[in-house]
């Protein structure tokens, strides 16, 4: 291999971003603190956006959506539970492994269900841009719980 290919990969190649190096300039939710690890000015990436959340024990985020971009949470810790619909009307929960989907535009909220541990996920957005629209939203009393984990394999 060329000395000019070494030279590229060496700067254009793989990034490690180190878990004490993320960083929190992001746009953030109420009750929620998102840190960014992948985006376009840390590691050059333009297709996708990966970060982690940490919710307080106990807590909520205020109701919100995230634009066009697709999202994917990976619960590393904790207990979620994720409220969903034009009121919130939707809930369903989530533990250490399991991944939630977040469609487009779709307005949720994040809650910590546990009463004494932080929830703390992994976050991967579809895009380098880190959107977060906050709405004001009027919640439904009781949600419905809506058991779902694919096509196939429905509650």
């Amino acid at each position: 291999m060329s000395g000019e290919h070494t030279s590229k990969w060496k700067h254009d190649g793989i990034r490690v971003v180190r878990g004490d190096q993320l960083d929190t300039n992001t746009p953030q939710t109420p009750g929620m603190n998102r840190a960014a690890a992948i985006d376009f000015a840390r590691a050059g990436a333009q297709k996708l956006w990966a970060g982690t959340v940490h919710i307080h024990p106990d807590a909520k985020t205020g109701a919100h959506h995230h634009g066009h971009l697709e999202s994917v949470i990976y619960v590393v810790k904790g207990k979620a539970r994720m409220r969903w619909g034009e009121q919130l009307e939707f809930t369903a929960e989530a533990g250490p492994g399991d991944f939630i989907f977040v469609p487009p535009y779709v307005p949720h909220q994040e809650i910590n269900a546990s009463k004494d541990e932080t929830l703390e996920c992994v976050l991967v957005r579809s895009d380098g841009q880190a959107i977060a629209v906050n709405l004001d939203i009027e919640p439904v009393e009781k949600p419905e719980t809506v058991l779902w984990i694919d096509p196939v394999h429905r509650g």
